[in-house]
């Protein structure tokens, strides 16, 4: 071969690299290209200039800032976002950016709904009794009320709650035919099925169990029992527990606690299982498998964990336990009571600083995605008690809402509606935020069977 074909073959070579490069680098860029830019639907929660808040459709929650729109968008629309970078799931302030959004005329509540909890089955039925409510009766769905001392049935007469907590005051020193006239008398005013709930946890939180004429014997604390018994010995005690309360009426207990407490000397520790997370975790797991097929509803409490913290009846907690352990420790309890069909799960007041150093635990979108995204849980989600001393907000009531709640418990039994009421009113609150939490909350009574008793 002469040097001039030599020549002629490398500078052919070299074309055809550099061909070859060019056409790969373009792919690169294009499949690069594609991999950031990601769409989804969302129904926007909150839209103010600079930022939108929106949920999805597995009910996460994500707040963008630097956000800009020709259109005005208002709370309850739903939306097409195109954005690029990548979302995180477990918080709610977000580094990606949207570069388009578009309105979708779909606004049934029911759309953003996905089709995996435990009661989405009964979603088209909630649906149709949703649509004949009034706001205020949509309201009232979403309160879990403490029920006060005296004139219970007339209460509800002019508030349409979801339901009532009872306490020891409501079976002291009653027979079990008077409990269960009195709890018949409260579902007969309500045209809509009423969740009569309890903490009937054991040990020291007793309400039922303060009344040995309707119990027989005590309801020992979960650590009494796994000491004596093992797991074996929870089930039983669950069985158990949830005929008697089930034959007088009452259709969901407040517990079971499956917190991981490791200081004995901690406000929470004796409440709780007393073991490490796997065995903490066995615990949820066979109590909710136990309480299926009961008529009673148990629930997982309190999310995300209450760990060695102070007792928030008293005042705000901060809990310093960081982000990994709050996953590897305090959330596998939850989890597995989840895959084990829990209905409800208790947001605490705790504020968890390596979540959300802002806001307590039951008012902050991040925690909620946690318990929505890391967790997997799609059931009811409510808070404790609003009436606290941990919780200082005026806007609780609204901000529990918009963080993601489906169920408040208050004791302001004659203050809370008008509370949610105003915030629609004043454009705070959007009624779709109390359209989604209601209809959950239908479904769930549905779930339940206690229409078939109306």
């Amino acid at each position: 071969m002469n040097k001039k074909t030599i020549i002629w073959v490398i500078v052919l070579i070299l074309a055809l690299a550099l061909g070859t490069w060019f056409i790969v680098s373009r792919n690169d860029k294009l499949e690069t290209d594609e991999v950031l830019t990601h769409e989804m639907t969302a129904t926007v929660i909150a839209a103010s200039e600079g930022a939108l808040t929106v949920q999805d459709r597995n009910d996460i929650i994500y707040t963008f800032n630097d956000f800009e729109s020709d259109d005005a968008l208002e709370a309850g629309e739903i939306l097409t976002l195109s954005y690029t970078g990548d979302l995180d799931k477990s918080t709610e302030l977000q580094t990606a950016s949207i570069i388009k959004c578009a309105k979708l005329e779909d606004s049934d509540v029911t759309s953003m709904m996905e089709d995996k909890s435990v009661f989405s089955a009964f979603y088209k039925q909630a649906k149709e009794l949703l649509d004949r409510l009034s706001l205020k009766e949509k309201i009232g769905q979403v309160l879990l009320v403490g029920a006060p001392e005296t004139g219970q049935a007339s209460l509800l007469n002019e508030n349409p709650y979801s339901g009532y907590i009872l306490y020891k005051r409501d079976f002291a020193d009653k027979t079990a035919k008077q409990v269960i006239d009195h709890i018949n008398s409260l579902q007969r005013v309500s045209k809509i099925p009423l969740l009569i709930a309890v903490d009937e946890e054991g040990g020291k939180v007793v309400r039922v169990g303060s009344n040995l004429k309707l119990t027989g014997n005590e309801f020992k604390s979960p650590k009494e029992l796994y000491d004596a018994g093992g797991l074996g010995a929870i089930k039983t005690d669950t069985l158990d527990k949830s005929k008697i309360l089930h034959n007088l009426g009452i259709n969901l207990n407040l517990a079971p606690v499956v917190d991981v407490a490791t200081d004995p000397q901690a406000y929470i520790y004796g409440r709780t299982l007393g073991q490490s997370t796997d065995v903490t975790a066995e615990y949820a797991r066979t109590v909710i498998n136990a309480s299926k097929g009961t008529g009673v509803s148990y629930t997982l409490k309190h999310f995300p964990g209450y760990g060695n913290n102070k007792d928030t009846h008293e005042g705000q907690a901060t809990d310093e336990t960081s982000y990994d352990e709050i996953v590897s420790k305090n959330l596998p309890p939850f989890i597995a009571g989840t895959n084990a069909g829990a209905e409800a799960v208790l947001v605490s007041h705790n504020i968890v600083k390596n979540v959300d150093d802002k806001n307590p635990a039951s008012l902050s979108a991040s925690v909620h995605n946690l318990l929505r995204s890391k967790v997997g849980f799609s059931g009811i989600s409510m808070t404790d008690d609003l009436s606290m001393k941990a919780i200082t907000d005026d806007d609780a009531l609204v901000k529990a809402l918009l963080a993601g709640n489906d169920l408040l418990i208050v004791t302001d039994s004659t203050g809370s509606i008008d509370k949610i009421n105003a915030a629609i009113n004043n454009g705070a609150l959007d009624e779709k935020v109390i359209d989604k939490a209601a209809l959950r909350v239908l479904a769930w009574k549905y779930y339940k069977g206690l229409f078939d008793t109306k």
